[in-house]
């Protein structure tokens, strides 16, 4: 790819997005885009990105922008942070016995970790006393989505992070594939949502996880979206980011011993001990 095709395909990316191409890692953006090129019936995916600078099609744009997008994920990744929801977040959430408990999992790619919180909900249903639940997920791929949505995981992917218990209990075989259970897919409510439009109409959340996905982005996107997040958290509300990701320059509040977990107020640990 010429170096003023890839600087106009990383501007759009990023104007997209907020994701940030790295100028050096052409091998990438040929990678991700030459399978988009194939679909869509072009040889190259030099042609691909001619065709999308001279028509301007939307629908290609997107899925050009998707297509560089980050993907990686794996069921109950870093297992601490799914450990914090099971043991503190969530029992805290089902003491206070006011309304539904929503919970978003934002930047989802194929799905893993929107079902590893819906095994968590099934597993621990008798301790929530009767409180609704509300899950939702989001991802800006609508491939992504429409994967997540059938619930089918090749063996790989189970392999990734998935306990041999939770296998046994919330999936079942269908030739190569696994599926989820059906009860935990009419567990989570799906949406395509692009981090960085207004996310205001979504309403409040009481617990947002947003792993890996800022990190990629461009520093005023990242704080314009953590900014946009802490707003739709409730006053007793965490974020939990990836581990090494932070969020104190937000006016979010770290939750001691459990990196990448942020509170609106100062107060959570004491609340939840």
């Amino acid at each position: 790819m010429k170096p003023e095709d890839l600087e106009a395909l990383r501007l759009l990316v990023q104007g997209r997005s907020g994701v940030v191409i790295d100028p050096a890692k052409t091998y990438l953006v040929e990678t991700r885009l030459g399978p988009l090129a194939r679909r869509e019936g072009f040889a190259t995916h030099t042609e691909l990105f001619n065709a999308i600078r001279e028509t301007r099609d939307d629908r290609l744009i997107w899925a050009a922008v998707e297509a560089m997008t980050s993907n990686e994920t794996s069921f109950f990744r870093d297992k601490a942070a799914f450990d914090e929801f099971r043991g503190e977040i969530l029992p805290r959430l089902a003491a206070r016995k006011s309304g539904p408990i929503r919970i978003w999992s934002a930047a989802c790619a194929s799905g893993q970790e929107p079902y590893s919180l819906a095994m968590i909900l099934a597993e621990e249903s008798a301790k929530l006393e009767g409180a609704e639940v509300q899950l939702f997920a989001s991802d800006l791929s609508d491939a992504c989505v429409e994967k997540a949505r059938s619930g089918l995981y090749t063996q790989f992917e189970i392999q990734r992070g998935l306990p041999i218990r939770s296998l046994l209990n919330h999936f079942e075989k269908e030739g190569e594939m696994w599926r989820i259970s059906s009860r935990l897919m009419q567990m989570v409510r799906w949406r395509r949502i692009n981090l960085l439009a207004d996310l205001r109409p979504l309403g409040t959340f009481d617990v947002i996880f947003c792993r890996y996905a800022v990190a990629s982005f461009d520093p005023a996107s990242r704080k314009r979206v953590l900014e946009q997040m802490k707003g739709l958290l409730s006053p007793d509300g965490c974020l939990v980011l990836g581990l090494n990701e932070t969020a104190d320059d937000v006016g979010l509040f770290p939750l001691e011993g459990r990196p990448g977990v942020y509170c609106k107020t100062p107060g959570y640990k004491a609340a939840a001990a």
